[in-house]
């Protein structure tokens, strides 16, 4: 049971040094790369191993699927360019773009890359329905098992379900669900984790584990910008540097373009304590503050098959009410984490999640006196 849901962080704290390259308008004739420091490990390339925050950042340069999320967390094109869901709930259709095509790769004849089809979109699919290969197998629970993936032609692609389930489209923006060829399995088999072949925006070039991490730009890539093929990048570099001061260090001295997440840094030296830059840092580099969809918590034990708990007065709901408004949300954003992130005061879906609502759904604000009258009524008188 849920006592408390103390914050979501908002945060993905980027420092972008204003000399970086990256715009399509910098008129510079130069080789332009975006470099950062990853501190956590990435374990695989196969969309298929896309289960931690590190594999997906990586995954999601290199694969696309039917659909994606775009910045308001809504369900758009991608490589499908549109689809329709039938009135029950249990078709849905997808209508495949014409003009997209896999990285080119020495699986495919004279190594250049071919069209994507529906057909890849069923082999890949079908891929994740073995417990071995994926994580994936869970998400595809309302699959009907019978018929789940046809093909009735090359640009389209059909999956049955056997019960409705609203958010299945949404699901399907995981990067599990990329699209890939059957002739890169093949030849590397297992292997295939290290030698990614897909139809993103970059495609692989080197990777040492632990070391090093390069992907290029794939001048074939399919979305475009105005009349601006993307991406405007030529390649993204990544470091495994697991020290946090030694990373910090790095970046400071401009060997890397990122750092993320508040682990990464040393937030006293950093921030204010309103969560702003120092004033010595101002200057130099970029805060930028997005979304993160993490909700942390505190919960009880409640099995009651366990000693500890069959005399435990957290059984009662009242006690357990009674320590939600004890505790303040609030200072512990404030203090602990400097303002970066939001006090869960509005229930357990944090915002940028659609279901989101804050006029609807009242959860637990700091009130210590509403706390003491819920122990009082437990049976527990004040001392």
């Amino acid at each position: 049971m849920l006592f408390l849901n103390n914050k979501l962080y908002i945060f993905l704290l980027s420092f972008l040094f204003f000399t970086a390259c990256t715009h399509p308008e910098n008129k510079l004739d130069l080789r332009t790369s975006f470099k950062y420091n990853e501190m956590g490990s990435v374990t695989s390339l196969d969309p298929a191993g896309a289960t931690s925050f590190e594999n997906i950042w990586i995954v999601n340069q290199i694969y696309n699927g039917l659909v994606e999320m775009n910045d308001s967390m809504l369900v758009v094109p991608s490589i499908a360019r549109k689809w329709e869901v039938s009135h029950d709930g249990l078709i849905y259709t997808f209508h495949l773009r014409n003009d997209v095509y896999f990285q080119d790769n020495k699986c495919f004849a004279n190594g250049k890359g071919r069209k994507v089809s529906s057909q890849d979109f069923k082999y890949s699919f079908n891929r994740l329905l073995d417990a071995s290969v994926s994580g994936a197998t869970t998400l595809l629970s309302s699959l009907d098992k019978s018929k789940p993936f046809v093909a009735p032609d090359d640009s389209t692609f059909v999956i049955h379900l056997k019960k409705a389930f609203t958010p299945f489209l949404g699901i399907l923006t995981m990067k599990y669900f990329s699209v890939i060829p059957h002739e890169a399995i093949t030849l590397y088999g297992e292997d295939f984790r290290a030698n990614p072949v897909g139809t993103g925006p970059f495609k692989f070039k080197m990777w040492e584990e632990g070391l090093k991490l390069v992907l290029l730009k794939n001048e074939n890539y399919f979305e475009k910008e105005g009349s601006s093929r993307l991406p405007y990048l030529d390649a993204v570099s990544v470091s495994f540097i697991k020290d946090k001061e030694t990373s910090f260090l790095n970046f400071m001295k401009g060997n890397t373009d990122m750092v993320s997440g508040l682990d990464a840094i040393n937030t006293d030296e950093v921030f204010t304590s309103d969560g702003k830059l120092k004033d010595k840092f101002k200057n130099k580099f970029t805060l930028q503050t997005k979304a993160f969809i993490k909700t942390d918590y505190l919960g009880f034990v409640m099995d009651d098959k366990l000693d500890v708990v069959k005399h435990s007065p957290l059984k009662m709901k009242a006690i357990r009410q009674a320590i939600n408004y004890g505790f303040d949300r609030k200072k512990l954003v404030k203090y602990l984490r400097r303002n970066l992130g939001i006090p869960a005061i509005y229930g357990f879906i944090p915002p940028g999640m659609p279901s989101f609502d804050s006029s609807e759904v009242k959860g637990y604000e700091y009130n210590p006196e509403k706390a003491k009258k819920l122990i009082a009524d437990a049976g527990y008188n004040e001392k």
